[in-house]
């Protein structure tokens, strides 16, 4: 094998996994026919179970056309494309400064589109999705009150 660009960038799970199916590496109990390391199918048995286990090239790239108008770093769009945040409360451990650089709206557009695009991860039922929406409802709503209290001097 020769080496066509050394470190060319950081690789998502999506692009890892495909790398290591191409290899050989599957769910076969016995993992003596191919030659994935032993190593390797641990990594494999991990991203089985992610998000990155039922994405495409295809949402990948409808993703990242989507978001090139959001300023993310490569990082942070990597780690969403990893992580697959479905709330908007999983966004601001991913984004620096998530506060200070993007408004709330734009924050949930972020996850519109996340969700929108990106398949959910395999172990995610439906009404865990649907859980998550009541969950940011819910913080929304009490965002308001605490921000239409009367006694409030900001």
């Amino acid at each position: 094998m020769k080496i066509l660009e050394v470190n060319a960038g950081a690789l998502t799970n999506f692009e890892v996994l495909d790398f290591l199916q191409a290899k050989g590496a599957s769910k076969d109990p016995t993992r003596v026919i191919t030659k994935v390391a032993h190593s390797e199918y641990k990594v494999y048995d991990y991203l089985v179970d992610t998000a990155a286990s039922d994405q495409t090239r295809e949402s990948i790239d409808e993703f990242l056309t989507s978001i090139k108008r959001h300023d993310l770093a490569k990082t942070e769009v990597l780690n969403i494309l990893n992580t697959r945040p479905a709330a908007e409360v999983e966004i601001f451990p991913i984004i620096e400064n998530c506060e200070g650089r993007f408004p709330d709206e734009e924050v949930t557009e972020i996850v519109d589109l996340v969700t929108k695009t990106l398949p959910p991860p395999p172990n995610m039922k439906q009404e865990e999705i649907n859980k998550g929406d009541e969950e940011t409802a819910t913080l929304k709503n009490e965002k308001d009150e605490i921000s239409e209290d009367p006694m409030d001097t900001r």
